[in-house]
């Protein structure tokens, strides 16, 4: 499967009730149309802070990511090429936002999704992580796997995804190098609520994860978001 996420940034002068207000009922509905499309979830930020973690943020600002899912990379690309749904979402970005990077990511699941249903009760958190400096893309994606099985260790984690980026967008629709969007993955986690994440991270589990973070990784940004679905079938 392939995700082609959105890393958004509203228009400075929409308050954000207005943006997301506006990217739940008018947006969504035209990226809805998208042919091929498996899966799309929005994912609004509710906060900035990084709660649970000592590590060094990164200078990502975002108000939002989008998810949409396909089979591969191919029924994706044809997805968003040329044609009418296509350019509406062109010209409707450029109404109501004020930034906006793509990525293209593989998805992993190490602890996997409950039922829509359930997921929907869930606290979810999505991380930005950059590798360390001088780290291959390869040595990268090893110690990620390493670092899966630590959090599996962790007590009261919901689910866990992991996003490897394969592809990436400083301008949609360009094309553009590692050093022009250093972002090497994003990390969805699902929690009972807030306590639970604190806890998690607090917990011995949680230590010698986070220690092993450090072996790997330089930035960590992470994000609350308020998940919600608009088509799928719950990727």
């Amino acid at each position: 499967m392939t995700i082609r996420m959105g890393l958004i940034r509203k228009k400075p002068d929409w308050p954000y009730e207005k943006f997301d207000a506006y990217w739940r009922d008018h947006h969504g509905p035209l990226a809805a149309g998208a042919p091929n499309l498996r899966s799309y979830w929005q994912n609004p930020v509710t906060d900035r802070a990084q709660r649970g973690i000592a590590f060094e943020r990164g200078p990502w600002d975002f108000d939002g990511f989008s998810q949409l899912a396909f089979d591969d990379a191919k029924k994706a690309d044809q997805a968003f090429g040329d044609g009418r749904v296509a350019e509406e979402l062109v010209a409707d970005e450029e109404r109501f936002l004020g930034g906006l990077h793509i990525v293209t990511a593989e998805p992993s699941v190490v602890i996997p999704l409950p039922a829509t249903a359930e997921r929907a009760k869930l606290l979810k958190r999505m991380s930005l992580i950059t590798r360390l400096p001088g780290m291959s893309e390869a040595e990268f994606r090893h110690e990620w796997k390493v670092h899966g099985e630590h959090v599996k260790k962790m007590p009261g984690v919901g689910a866990y995804r992991q996003n490897v980026i394969v592809a990436r967008e400083r301008v949609k629709g360009v094309p553009c190098g590692y050093d022009d969007l250093p972002i090497d993955g994003i990390v969805e986690m699902w929690f009972r609520d807030e306590a639970s994440l604190q806890a998690a991270f607090g917990s011995p589990a949680g230590e010698v994860t986070m220690a092993h973070a450090k072996s790997f990784l330089g930035q960590i940004t992470a994000f609350l978001v308020a998940e919600r679905q608009i088509v799928g079938d719950g990727t």
